[in-house]
Order: C-alpha cells, then structure tokens, then sequence
C-alpha cells in the first residue's frame, strides 16, 4: 500500500483537470493528479478553440460582443433551463480565463467563428489541443504538481476530521491518498454503453459512434453520486452527423467535407427528414440525425453538384482548415480511392433506380423523394421543410452520388449537480464539503442542447473556465 498526502487531490487530466490543478498550485497547495489512461489529455487534445466574451483578442478586433448579451443568448438558448448563475460564472470567467491562457503560454491565433453569421466568440488555438495540455501539463509540473498516469481512482470517503481518503490502484498494487478537497475532471460517461442507453435511449457502437472517447466510464460521476451529489444534465450528448467512414475516408477530407453539405438528405428508408440547412449547427443536426433509430442517413447529389463543389467551392465549411468557399478538386480521386479499398458506405449510378438498389432502399421511393424534391427547387420554394431558395439544387443526373453518414459524438454534458462556485451539490442543492466538479462531468451549464450557434467552443471554455473555478474556491476551503 502506497500512502500519499496533498492538500487538493484532481481526478481526471484532460483540459479541466489541468486546468485546476495548475490553479491550484499556483494558489500554493500540493496537488496530486490522477489519471486511469497511461496518458494525459484525453479528449481535450482534439479541440481547436474556445468560447469568450470580452476578452483582449475581441477588444483589438473591434468585438462588442458583452457579457450581458452572451449571459442573455446561453440563458435563452436553453430556454432557461440552463443554471443562470453557472452561465453568468462561466460567461464572466471566460475573458479572464483567455489572459490566463496566455500567460502560461497559450498563443490564441483568432477570435473568429466556424459556423454561418455567427458570433465571434471562438478563440483559437496555435497547436489546438495538443498544444493546450502540453503547456498546462508543462506549468503544471513546474509547480510542483504530481501526475500518477494509469492510476484510476476506485472511490473516495470522508474521514471523521473532514478530509478524504481516495483509493485508487496502479498494476495491482493499492494507493491511498489523503487530500483536504477533491476535484473530479473525468470527462463523462461517452463509454458507457449502460449509461449511454438508460439516459439517451441509443445504443453506443450500433446508432451513436463514439469519437474520441477514452474510456470514460462516468467515474467521476459515480464517485460524486455516492458521497452524495445530485443529478443534473444526463442525456446530453455533444452530437453531429459526419461520414462516410470506412476504408478511403480521412477524417476532414472531401469525403467527410461532402456529406455535410446541405444537399438532400434521405434516411434509411430514402424519404427526407429536416431541413438540411440544419447542419450549419452540428448539434441541432444531431439531435435531429439522433432521432433516426437506425444511425446514419445519406447525402445526395448529382454530377452537376459535385462540379459546382469543385468549381466553386462548398457552402458549409467543416473545421478551420475547410472554411466556406473550399474547392473539393480531390473529390474524383478521393472517392475512386474509397470503392477500391471497398468502402461500402459510398455509392454512384447512371440511374435513380441504380442508386436506390446500392443503398438498398426502394426504388419507387427514392424516385418520388428526389421527384418532390427537384419540384420545390424549380419553384424556388420548399414546400415541405422551408430551405432557404439558395441552397434548393435539383437533382438532375447524369450521375448520382450518395454518401452514408452517421450519427456520432464528441462527448456527454452533465452528470453531477453543481452550484456556480463548481460544489457537488445534493439534489436539495446542499454542498458536499470539499468536493467540486468541472468540464463535462458537471451540470447545468446546457438546457438540453449544445449552444453552438451563441457559444461556439463552448465546452472547451467550460473545461477551463470550470477548472478554474472549482481550484479557486477548493482553495479557499482548504486554507478555511
């Protein structure tokens, strides 16, 4: 049995995590940090940017964008179920919070947006997430912070002089720690097939895709929910629509750039379902793509589409290094390259009827559903959905490509109850002493939805902003 002692001891080492223990020692305590994966990061590494109002960037930029204006958007966004003094913590804390960054060495590249007429509330990142936790991780260790890699905590109890003694295990051998408060940062439960289907009714691998995920078991959320936290923000998922996958297919290639575009989108049965302008808010076409019990759906287009994407560029820009106006000139290639490798989540025919019995859907169907849907772009009006007249396309041939697309995630949002100082809280709202949570294991700061077009990079900010948050006032539990 290994014995340790430390003042704030963090669970998890992904933005959060990093971000509150390096906090905290900055704030003079001994920090312990432990991590179950054999490394550090964990989904973090993988983001581009984050949200902020009133930061430096913004200012030099001629950004009024305000607080108020930005607590005001969360708040309706989520139609007030959002926790209004977590949204105004985390909206104030995000300016700072950017200042911070740079302090440490975090370079900021922009205050800009990825999506259509939105608010420049995005900050991004030289190196992204790699970057951002190198550097954390760096500071970090400078202050004298301890990092335990593959060491998952099994639980955490409250001893009879108010402190807590944490379990956890490393190649079998047992490792007790003693820490004056505790900071949970473990990134969700995006790997719990159980959970993943008693609070979003879809079945993890089969119509939800995992992306990035790590093993994120909900621990956090456990440990927090036996010591005696409440629930606040199960279901939520960080969700999109992207494809084709399969052999072929890079991530953020003209494949997966092509899928996103709003041309027509059929389900499996080869029928329209939404208006496919919806996917210039990934989340609200995940909510939408979640609602298709099978999983994935289709993109369709023609040879005259795919020219005009080649010509002149695609509409709805995927990432930072696909902006609006990108020319798909590897389209041909890209896609020969996928039917050889036996990609079969692609498809192309001379014919409708061709392409119909590829997908293995109904010919007669897919027939009337493009029939339909030619009829509302030679009027200029969408009769069934309400698509904006610019991006109504027919369909005319002489080729006809479909492209499979799934529903996936990034993450979940919620789990534990938390006040706006980031405190498990009860469900009666009560604080358990010396316990705090942050990032994607705490609640509250979504209604029910992922608020990307009013705060894009917004839970890459309240990775790091909670972190913050929850260092400082363990901080001052501790010295109290």
């Amino acid at each position: 049995m290994e014995d340790r002692e430390t003042n704030i001891a963090v669970i998890g080492s992904g933005a959060s995590g990093f971000a509150a223990a390096l906090t905290a020692a900055q704030g003079g305590a001994t920090v312990v940090v432990f991590e179950k994966e054999s490394f550090y990061g964990g989904t973090s590494r993988f983001l581009q940017g984050m949200f902020a109002v009133e930061s430096e960037m913004q200012r030099q930029r001629y950004i009024g964008y305000s607080r108020d204006e930005a607590f005001k958007n969360l708040m309706d966004y989520s139609h007030w179920r959002a926790d209004p003094r977590i949204v105004r913590a985390f909206v104030d804390e995000s300016g700072p919070t950017i200042t911070w960054l740079e302090e440490q060495g975090v370079v900021f590249t922009d205050a800009t947006i990825n999506l259509l007429d939105g608010l420049r509330t995005y900050h991004t990142i030289a190196g992204g997430g790699v970057m951002l936790m190198k550097t954390l991780a760096a500071r970090s260790k400078e202050r004298g912070v301890e990092l335990l890699l593959s060491v998952p905590v099994r639980g955490i109890a409250r001893e009879v002089d108010g402190t807590f003694s944490i379990t956890a295990e490393k190649k079998g051998v047992m490792i007790r720690a003693v820490a004056r408060a505790v900071i949970i940062a473990t990134g969700g439960y995006g790997s719990n097939k159980e959970w993943i289907k008693r609070y979003t009714g879809l079945d993890l691998g089969v119509n939800l895709i995992p992306i990035g995920q790590f093993s994120k078991m909900g621990d956090g959320i456990r440990i927090a929910w036996e010591s005696g936290g409440g629930t606040e923000g199960l279901g939520i998922l960080l969700g999109f629509r992207v494809g084709p996958m399969g052999p072929g297919s890079i991530m953020g290639g003209t494949l997966e750039t092509a899928v996103v575009q709003p041309h027509l989108w059929i389900n499996p049965r080869g029928e329209r379902f939404c208006n496919e302008t919806l996917q210039f808010s990934d989340p609200v076409m995940g909510n939408v793509a979640a609602k298709l019990k099978e999983g994935y759906s289709f993109t369709v287009f023609d040879e005259t589409i795919k020219e005009e994407m080649v010509r002149n560029g695609i509409e709805r820009g995927l990432g930072l290094n696909s902006p609006p106006g990108t020319r798909l000139v590897d389209f041909d290639k890209d896609f020969k390259a996928a039917v050889a490798k036996g990609n079969k989540n692609i498809a192309v025919d001379d014919s409708i009827e061709g392409l119909a019995g590829q997908l293995g859907i109904d010919a007669v169907i897919l027939k009337a559903t493009i029939g339909e849907y030619n009829g509302f772009c030679e009027k200029g009006h969408d009769d069934l959905f309400a698509k904006d007249r610019k991006y109504l396309r027919p369909l005319k041939g002489p080729k006809y490509y479909a492209l499979k697309a799934f529903t996936v995630f990034l993450g979940t949002l919620g789990g534990i109850r938390v006040n706006h100082l980031m405190e498990v809280v009860g469900d009666d709202e009560r604080p358990v002493q010396g316990l705090y949570a942050a990032g994607s294991d705490a609640g509250g700061l979504y209604g029910d939805t992922y608020p990307m077009t009013v705060a894009s990079g917004a839970a890459a900010a309240f990775a790091v902003n909670s972190g913050r948050m929850a260092a400082r006032n363990a901080l001052e539990y501790v010295r109290k």
